[in-house]
């Protein structure tokens, strides 16, 4: 692919990075091929390129960060449950572009990816760091994630890089049947006497299958840590 760069050095970070995934429990080839292939420098600051192939999250600015490598993986492994590595994904669509890089990777397992990113900056740099790339099947766009992205709906997989109290409704309308939504969502914990207050918010993993018009089957997986999902545009 035209899609890796960055020397050999660059070149051995991230397959041993993969190979990192690989011990850590990610079985999906194709993803791990996308993981081995993705220059992950490209999306950072050159003062935080040197831990680009470290399974860390890094700040990206606008008080938003890069996903940890092992997390994209995971979330993509789920959404490709069942598929073979040579078949891709059909239509993805991603809430919250950030810099481009979880972009990137979908783009490479997927026969066509939309993304979507609310903060103005954010999706301007996505576009340059992802020019390079030449991506035929990924296409950027502008707006508000929680809307979706109607006009090109519907999506056979909906993957959230940014976590809200529950799925915004407009997604789910726009997953087919028979699609898959990965999505970090925030969860309430009760304090000591059973109420709510003084609770302590955490993160799970949500995997949402869509088996009829009406019927969503959910199952809540691993705890994780995200930035918050928000409405409008900046």
């Amino acid at each position: 692919a035209s899609v890796g760069g960055g020397g050999m050095a660059s070149d051995r970070a991230r397959a041993a990075l993969a190979a990192r995934l690989r011990s850590g429990g990610i079985r999906d080839e194709r993803v791990l091929q996308a993981i081995a292939t993705v220059p992950r420098h490209l999306f950072l600051e050159p003062g935080l390129a040197s831990q680009a192939y470290e399974d860390a999250a890094l700040p990206i600015g606008h008080q938003q960060t890069i996903s940890k490598p092992s997390v994209v993986a995971r979330m993509i492994e789920l959404l490709r449950h069942g598929l073979a590595p040579a078949q891709p994904l059909e239509r993805v669509l991603e809430i919250g572009t950030g810099c481009g890089y979880q972009a990137a990777v979908l783009s490479l397992v997927a026969r066509d990816v939309f993304s979507i990113e609310r903060i103005r900056p954010l999706h301007e740099q996505a576009k340059a760091n992802l020019r390079a790339l030449r991506l035929p099947n990924l296409r950027l766009h502008y707006g508000d994630g929680m809307l979706g992205l109607p006009q090109a709906a519907p999506f056979s997989s909906i993957i959230l890089a940014a976590a809200g109290m529950e799925v915004p409704e407009a997604l789910l309308e726009q997953l087919e049947v028979g699609g898959r939504l990965i999505a970090p969502v925030a969860v309430a914990s009760a304090g000591a006497d059973g109420h709510k207050q003084g609770q302590a918010v955490t993160q799970q993993l949500l995997l949402i299958e869509r088996r009829s018009r009406h019927r969503f089957h959910r199952t809540a997986l691993e705890a994780v840590f995200f930035v918050p999902l928000k409405s409008g545009t900046t």
